[in-house]
């Protein structure tokens, strides 16, 4: 007799006998999702339950403080109207940066042997560049360290800069002829000293990869020597006249009405020279008075 049927039933009444371990289970088939501005966004999320045939799906959003999007059957907040459920997964139109952020899907199922299961999805919402805010001083002197400044804050990801003197593009390289730096990461134009060369109109511009480029418009900067102004030569020197002038007779009045110490202390030594000549004694006894006489 053959001993592989009695060893095949063995093994499926062992198998019939284990109790099922298999209970709730979520996954995601993209835990990271990359959409544009104004498209539509996909969060994918599918589960598995061992005995409930009717779990509770929730969707939460990550911020200062995790909020729901999807709760007791119906989308909240700013999700309304504009997301829509199929199974567990969650499509949201007409995605903003706002949407930007990390979500949760969770599924309780209360008649399996492990109720509850999430997982997280990142939603990342790319935004083409904008016009930058540029920053050109209108005026530099020659000599003088200069730094030009561009910023597009709403770009995703981050946008890097270039900048245009008169239309032609400025080098990012560090050349020893040239006396500027450039940095494409924060836009700023840095000159260590400027001369009458570096005048002209300078833009910036911003890319970021995901829509076209957008500049600033041109602002002309213009390079100034250090000259004497007449005016303010004349203007100096009278000032300066008129603070001495003021100055003296502030210490004339102070010294005719005592109130400086060393016009007291010449007052004092006048007085009481003074004071010396009135009492000073004859010299010629015959001036002197007897006053009182004595007996020896």
């Amino acid at each position: 007799m053959s001993r592989a049927p009695l060893f095949n039933l063995s093994a499926l009444l062992t198998l019939m006998l284990i109790p099922s371990t298999i209970s709730v289970t979520v996954s995601t088939s993209k835990p990271k999702v990359e959409v544009h501005e104004n498209t539509n966004a996909v969060l994918s999320c599918e589960f598995r339950t061992e005995k409930e045939t009717n779990p509770r799906i929730e969707w939460k959003k990550k911020g200062k403080d995790t909020s729901y999007i999807y709760f007791d059957g119906e989308f909240t907040g700013s999700f309304k109207g504009r997301a829509s459920m199929d199974g567990a997964t969650v499509t949201v139109r007409g995605v903003t940066q706002k949407d930007s952020g990390v979500y949760y899907c969770e599924v309780t199922a209360k008649h399996d042997k492990t109720h509850f299961g999430e997982v997280t999805v990142t939603l990342s919402v790319l935004v083409p560049p904008h016009a930058p805010s540029c920053h050109v001083p209108e005026t530099a002197m020659r000599g003088s360290a200069v730094e030009l400044h561009c910023k597009d804050k709403l770009s995703v990801p981050p946008a890097t800069y270039s900048w245009y003197k008169d239309n032609k593009p400025l080098s990012t390289a560090h050349l020893p002829d040239i006396n500027y730096s450039l940095d494409p990461k924060t836009g700023t134009l840095k000159f260590k000293s400027v001369s009458k060369s570096d005048a002209g109109q300078y833009r910036c511009e911003a890319s970021n990869g995901i829509g076209a480029p957008k500049t600033c418009a041109g602002q002309h900067m213009k390079i100034t020597e250090f000259e004497l102004n007449l005016t303010l030569v004349i203007a100096v020197g009278v000032g300066a006249a008129l603070f001495l002038l003021s100055f003296s007779l502030a210490i004339c009045l102070c010294c005719r009405r005592g109130c400086c110490r060393c016009c007291r202390k010449d007052k004092k030594k006048g007085k009481q020279k003074r004071n010396m000549t009135k009492h000073r004694p004859p010299t010629d006894p015959r001036h002197y008075r007897h006053t009182r006489s004595f007996m020896i």
